[in-house]
């Protein structure tokens, strides 16, 4: 069928068409299905939307990927991609072969696969999981279809956490660390996919994070570290999709996890992990022995890849800073490298760097080196060469002009503080899209209370994003107080 190709905008990435019905019709296209576009001895594949008032009969529309296409075109039904097969086979938890994997991560790359049917691809890893060979085999096809980093040293440093635990910002204070110690450690970091912020989601407070291979090797050469955004040097462009579908069903199961990790890691030239597993109530692990195990094929992949990965299986059942949310976290690393900070935040920085260090051959005391003050002085030249201010302070980081504080209802120790409800708070209060939002707390686990002490503060940038979370506030219990008596019986 010849049609004539216009420029539409209907909000999407994909490569979507447009087609009036009546032309859908005649060409037999139904929503969702494939048409095969050709113009000027070369094609194209577009996903199908109809409608009967925003494109005329004899033209398609054609969205933001495909705005090359201009004038007439030669339109016919294309089938379906064999992946699709493959996605099928997932949701009946058949376990896929390594061809079959990587058709999935090269449509997914080149976009033939529609929204749909990249969601169903999650939902069947999230239902049926994947095991340690598919976990090996897509990690690598993620990894070989996105640009590759190498820096010519040995040892190349890096670290990740799985996530889970509120206000676990140890990554930059890290970084710092490890630059000052003397190894190469260019972290590449994503934007948060089920918290209310990533460690890119945080450096953005205070400098650009989005930068071409060539700029990240400069800030490299210069400070030994950098702390970016991956998703803007498209080290594992399928991964920055796969997150997409799976963020607004706040889902990451560990199969995909590793895949995502580790393919960044080996994109970006890391020979040296440190991955870090937080476990315990509320976490992403909750038991010791599920941790251990996600190490253990955490390490297996790392293999697989030729990277030496080394795990840090840590208690995760408590936020390890005050702050949740990028403003409120950011705030919290600047106090840890200015010599105070939440205790917590600090001396999980401190251990995580001396294994990393160890790990890579380094012989150094990660605190002296914060202590010194050499750490800040480190991560200054690494914001200073991203484009921030070198010296900004904590009062600099100011919170969200709407807040509210929320008061004990009675007298009595805090007998848990809830990781999961706390990202649920600080997401409804609009973290981290907007930077400032987030909570503040007062309180641990541990501490007794007096009726009306404060426990967390909610801040917000609009006052309906701040009743929305104190909405939630009021179903939800993030800081439980049991009575001292309670707490006595318990105990006997």
């Amino acid at each position: 069928m010849n049609l004539e190709a216009a420029s539409i905008d209907i909000g999407t990435n994909q490569p979507t068409v447009l087609l009036n019905t009546a032309d859908a019709d005649e060409l037999g296209a139904h929503p969702l299905d494939r048409v095969r576009i050709r113009q000027a001895g070369t094609a194209t594949t577009g996903i199908v939307k109809v409608t009967d008032e925003l494109v005329d009969p004899g033209t398609i529309g054609v969205t933001e990927p495909l705005h090359h296409l201009r004038g007439a075109v030669d339109v016919t039904l294309a089938g379906t991609p064999r992946s699709v097969r493959y996605v099928r086979k997932k949701l009946d938890d058949v376990e896929l072969d390594r061809h079959e994997l990587e058709a999935i991560v090269r449509d997914i790359h080149e976009n033939r696969l529609s929204d749909v049917e990249l969601s169903a691809y999650v939902s069947g890893v999230y239902a049926n999981g994947l095991s340690l060979e598919e976990t090996k085999h897509l990690t690598q096809a993620m990894t070989e279809v996105g640009e590759q980093l190498a820096w010519g040293d040995s040892i190349v440093a890096d670290k990740h956490s799985i996530g889970g635990v509120a206000g676990n910002r140890v990554t930059p204070v890290m970084v710092a660390i490890v630059a000052e110690a003397g190894l190469t450690m260019p972290k590449t970091s994503s934007r948060a996919v089920t918290s209310p912020a990533g460690t890119a989601d945080v450096m953005e407070v205070f400098c650009e994070i989005e930068f071409t291979v060539e700029e990240i090797e400069a800030i490299v050469a210069e400070t030994g570290g950098c702390l970016v955004w991956g998703g803007g040097v498209d080290l594992s462009p399928v991964d920055d999709e796969i997150i997409r579908a799976e963020n607004p069903l706040s889902i990451d199961p560990p199969g995909q996890l590793m895949a995502s990790v580790l393919s960044k890691k080996r994109g970006a030239g890391s020979t040296h992990v440190l991955i870090d597993v937080p476990y315990g109530e509320g976490a992403k692990v909750e038991s010791l022995v599920a941790a251990r195990e996600l190490a253990d094929d955490f390490k297996r992949v790392g293999d697989h890849l030729e990277m030496d990965v080394v795990c840090a299986i840590t208690h995760g059942t408590d936020p390890t800073g005050d702050g949740i949310g990028p403003v409120l976290e950011a705030r919290d690393v600047l106090s840890v490298l200015e010599g105070g900070g939440p205790e917590p935040l600090r001396l999980k920085s401190i251990r995580l760097s001396d294994i990393l260090l160890e790990h890579c051959g380094v012989d150094a005391s990660a605190t002296d080196i914060l202590d010194s003050g050499r750490a800040l002085e480190r991560f200054q030249q690494i914001v200073a060469a991203q484009g921030g201010d070198p010296d900004v302070s904590v009062d600099d980081l100011e919170p969200g002009s709407e807040s509210a504080t929320i008061r004990a209802g009675r007298s009595g120790m805090i007998s848990r503080v809830d990781n999961r409800q706390l990202c649920d708070l600080a997401r409804r209060a609009g973290a981290p899209k907007d930077h400032r939002a987030g909570l503040e707390l007062h309180r641990v686990a541990g501490e007794p209370v007096d009726e009306g002490d404060e426990l967390y503060t909610i801040y917000a940038e609009t006052p309906g994003k701040l009743a929305e979370a104190e909405e939630l506030a009021g179903k939800l219990e993030p800081i439980r107080v049991r009575s001292r008596a309670d707490a006595l019986v318990e105990r006997r």
